[in-house]
């Protein structure tokens, strides 16, 4: 990799980290989307990449929401038991370029909608839910919680998340947890299922990107500004819409580059690999 596109990428990174740590997330979404825009990685290291960011960043934010004393051990295990073989299962399948990019790209889109959705919604506060907020909120029957945490889980392996993004939505909406609940609950499925999903990631391949190491130390670095930052000391509203913009740019690439792999799989010679790279 180019010096100056490993420098675009450490400060996106970087960056990204300090913004999604701010609000309890680990930012893999924004990873994906950053390596889309500025770099040709294959799928699985893409996948490898912002698993194992989201773990160094993850274990930060859990630590402080877990400190903070807002993590739900009976809201969290439910979704996390089976979430966690699904991720394994989910990092160890390798999609088709042609069917990766795609839902990479809907995956930055819902990312986006959801980080407008927030700024639309600022009178609702991680840290601070309402009393009304907590009277109204209760836990689903166990066997919804179940197979909710089993395809979030699998939707995690896939693409390369920690499936955050998809069950914050899922706990307010339901009125399954208060906002704060849900910020300490996510970041910590996040973490478990980053770690299955990289071990089936890594299962499957044979070495690892060697840049991985400065990737790395610009996450934490970042994850550890944010969390001591807090989402209130930032310019929140701000900073979620430039970014939300960033993900729909990133998710329209992929969506555009799909349809030239498709184009090229379709046609005659010979068969186009599952680890082709991502433009």
């Amino acid at each position: 990799m180019a010096s100056s596109i490993l420098i675009m990428l450490l400060l996106a990174i970087f960056l990204l980290a300090v913004l999604y740590s701010s609000v309890g997330h680990a930012g893999a979404s924004g990873y994906l989307a950053a390596m889309a825009l500025v770099t040709q990685m294959p799928q699985e290291e893409m996948k490898a990449v912002a698993l194992t960011l989201n773990i160094f960043v993850g274990a930060i934010g859990s630590w402080r929401f877990i400190r903070a004393g807002h993590f739900d051990w009976g809201a969290f295990w439910p979704f996390a038991l089976p979430a966690i073989p699904m991720a394994f299962l989910g990092g160890l399948w390798q999609l088709p370029p042609n069917v990766f990019k795609p839902l990479i790209g809907l995956v930055l889109i819902f990312s986006a909608l959801i980080l407008i959705i927030r700024v639309c919604r600022t009178s609702g506060s991680i840290t601070n839910p309402t009393p009304q907020e907590e009277e109204r909120c209760s836990l689903p029957p166990l066997p919804v919680a179940i197979v909710s945490g089993g395809i979030l889980g699998l939707m995690a392996g896939l693409t390369g998340t920690g499936g955050g993004i998809f069950l914050s939505p899922l706990l307010l909406i339901m009125s399954w947890t208060d906002s704060r609940r849900t910020a300490a609950v996510a970041i910590v499925f996040v973490l478990v299922n980053s770690l299955a999903g990289l071990g089936g990631v890594v299962a499957d391949m044979p070495t690892l990107p060697s840049e991985l190491p400065f990737y790395i130390v610009a996450a934490t670095s970042g994850g550890l500004l944010g969390s001591w930052l807090g989402a209130r000391k930032l310019p929140g509203n701000g900073i979620r819409l430039l970014l939300s913009v960033v993900l729909l740019v990133a998710a329209f690439k992929m969506l555009l580059t799909a349809n030239g792999d498709e184009g090229r799989s379709m046609s005659p010679g010979p068969a186009v690999s599952s680890q082709s790279g991502i433009s």
